[in-house]
C-alpha cells in the first residue's frame, strides 16, 4: 500500500485495487494522452481515451 501511495503522489498515476509492485499503473485522466506519451517514455497503452496504462515509472 505504501508503494501505491508514493506512486500516486509522485508520478501522476493511479493504481488498480488489485495492483502489486511492478505491474502497470493507470495514467490519471487529468493528463492528456499526448502529454502522457511525453511524460512516460516507457510507453502508454490506450484502452479508452480515459483509461491509459504505463509501466511502473519508478522501476
Amino acid at each position: 500500500m505504501l508503494d501505491s501511495l508514493q506512486l500516486t503522489a509522485n508520478h501522476s498515476v493511479a493504481t488498480p485495487a488489485d495492483w502489486t509492485h511492478g505491474e502497470d499503473v493507470i495514467v490519471v485522466p487529468a493528463i492528456s494522452t499526448e502529454d502522457a506519451i511525453q511524460k512516460f517514455p516507457k510507453g502508454v497503452k490506450v484502452v479508452k481515451p480515459y483509461l491509459r496504462y504505463t509501466p511502473q515509472p519508478n522501476l
